[in-house]
């Protein structure tokens, strides 16, 4: 339920413990509904799977206010504990510059739509949410994934608002879609307006998008965090903890696997 499996949920169990300014259940007075594990893995849970807190609650026979407190209380401490895991613009830039050449994307994490926040709509997905930018290698290994901005940036204008361009700068070329045009990235030709495009255009933009691949597949395993892939419920100010605890919980478990020797040292594979 919490997307980690035993030995990934013990270590996180200790960074949150030290996060903690007491103790979750002191030993006096009234004692806790839920364990602390059991309330990391509904935190946890909640971001993995994005479904109702009166299903969590049904779940761990609690109620609904309970669930909720847990999850307000908790989100902060993941996104605190796993900060550590998120890769900085700087350490992304390092890896950049040693991949040469590097692939991004833009994608989605969609929202209720809150009637004070229009911001938040996206023509381009006809939905409400927030872009984030992925910066992945030609292997489909996520190096960066930015801060969130409101849906109605489009990519251009998300990469020059985050530091993504930045990353990317750090590369010898990248690769992008066709909403890149004019960033000075490997883009496929747009058709033009009344006309076709020529066959050897049309044979450069499927190599483009075959070498793409990677980066879309990579996001895909990251909005396995469905917290990034389904409406996002609560208020609207907790957003970008969650955002980041979800991404966080992400790099955290690839790297614990890394450490686990599961995958060979370095960036590591997305989905294996």
């Amino acid at each position: 339920m919490s997307g980690l499996d035993s030995e990934q949920l013990d270590e996180l169990v200790l960074r949150v413990e030290e996060q903690l300014d007491e103790p979750w259940d002191k030993g006096i007075g009234r004692p806790k509904s839920l364990t602390f594990r059991e309330a990391i893995i509904i935190t946890c849970g909640y971001m993995r799977q994005n479904i109702i807190q009166e299903v969590w609650a049904e779940i761990f026979d609690a109620s609904q206010p309970v669930i909720s407190g847990i999850i307000t209380k908790f989100t902060p401490l993941i996104e605190a504990s796993t900060n550590e895991d998120r890769p900085t613009a700087a350490e992304a830039e390092e890896a950049a510059a040693r991949e040469q050449t590097v692939l991004v994307d833009g994608f989605l994490a969609p929202t209720w739509s809150w009637r004070d926040t229009p911001e938040l709509w996206s023509g381009k997905h006809k939905t409400t949410g927030f872009n984030g930018q992925a910066i992945s290698n030609l292997r489909g290994d996520l190096l960066f994934v930015s801060e969130p901005v409101t849906g109605n940036n489009h990519d251009m204008t998300a990469l020059a608002e985050t530091e993504t361009a930045d990353v990317m700068a750090a590369a010898f070329s990248g690769i992008g879609d066709k909403g890149y045009q004019g960033s000075g990235f490997i883009t496929p030709f747009k058709k033009p307006q009344g006309g076709k495009l020529l066959d050897w255009q049309k044979e450069f933009n499927s190599e483009v998008n075959r070498l793409r691949a990677p980066v879309e597949r990579a996001i895909a395993h990251l909005k396995s965090w469905r917290i990034l892939h389904t409406d996002y419920r609560r208020p609207l100010r907790t957003y970008v903890t969650s955002y980041r605890a979800a991404v966080g919980l992400y790099f955290f478990k690839l790297n614990c696997r890394v450490a686990r020797g599961n995958l060979t040292p370095g960036l590591p594979r997305n989905g294996t």
